[in-house]
């Protein structure tokens, strides 16, 4: 495969946004899609901050910055479906929702088009069964949050995926400046089956009367050498997203009281509390 011009990201929150300011400033043209127009101008809005910070620390010329920003375009259709070499998929993490999108992708992008997802869970060879005849461009891509500061991208092969597919998706990763390092397809991957138990974990602490969030987060950053303590992660992460991938692993690996979401992560969730992005969670931002 020949090097990736242009590319588009399907879903403009916090993952679909930064995969594409990444990619614009790695100098690859991005079609931004969203079915929600006041997602795109947040998007938009947050593309424009994180150009200016890097100017600010003179990571970037303001030209340079201007250069990336010009590359997206925002689109609540597939306006660049015939130039993109990849479709990126990151839409929230679930199953029903990202196989109706990847049946939109195949019916849409051009058969040499790779078509990735960002889930950070769910098998890739379930949801390459969405789209019968093209199971060997499915690939997974999982960036990690902030996509812009974080090194890894998780490579997952299904299956059916062909070499050739992987070998593409490791190069495009790499010109975005990214490590990928190839995992499995097994639910969780390696990076959400080892870290979403010990947070999930973290909150039967909590739930326990074991300590209370801060000393629980001071612990393990002191003890551990953490960089952030499990909680405040799942606050960053989102708690939603904490409870989705734990319900994938327990639905996928089995050992009920080993994957099952603890009911304090659970309880937040159902009261709206999802972390720094509804401005509350284990802990609360609102100051």
């Amino acid at each position: 495969m020949s090097e990736v011009n242009v590319i588009t990201v399907i879903g403009a929150g916090t993952m679909g946004s930064g995969i594409t300011i990444t990619a614009a400033m790695a100098g690859i043209e991005v079609c931004q899609v969203d079915v929600s127009e006041e997602q795109l101008d947040r998007a938009s809005a947050y593309h424009t901050k994180i150009v200016g910070r890097n100017v600010e620390k003179d990571r970037m010329t303001q030209d340079e910055a201007d250069a990336a920003l010009a590359r997206i375009t925002y689109s609540t259709t597939h306006d660049r479906a015939e130039d993109s070499a990849f479709a990126i998929e990151a839409a929230t993490e679930n199953e029903s929702l990202k196989k109706k999108i990847f049946a939109e992708m195949v019916s849409t992008y051009g058969d040499d088009c790779v078509l990735a997802t960002n889930t950070s869970s769910i098998s890739i060879t379930d949801i390459a069964a969405a789209v019968p005849g093209a199971e060997a461009r499915v690939i997974g891509m999982h960036f990690f949050n902030p996509v812009p500061v974080m090194k890894l991208v998780e490579v997952i092969v299904s299956t059916h995926t062909t070499d050739d597919v992987k070998a593409a998706t490791i190069a495009l990763s790499e010109r975005m400046g990214k490590t990928p390092i190839a995992a499995n397809d097994f639910p969780g991957f390696v990076s959400n089956r080892v870290l979403m138990p010990m947070i999930n974990e973290a909150f039967h602490a909590w739930n326990d009367g074991v300590a209370e969030p801060e000393a629980i987060d001071g612990i393990m950053k002191l003890g551990c050498a953490f960089p952030m303590g499990p909680l405040r992660l799942a606050d960053l992460i989102g708690l939603d997203v904490c409870r989705d991938i734990m319900l994938v692993l327990h639905e996928g690996l089995g050992h009920p009281d080993k994957y099952q979401p603890c009911e304090k992560l659970v309880a937040l969730v159902e009261a709206g509390h999802l972390g720094n992005k509804t401005g509350r969670g284990v802990y609360d931002y609102s100051a």
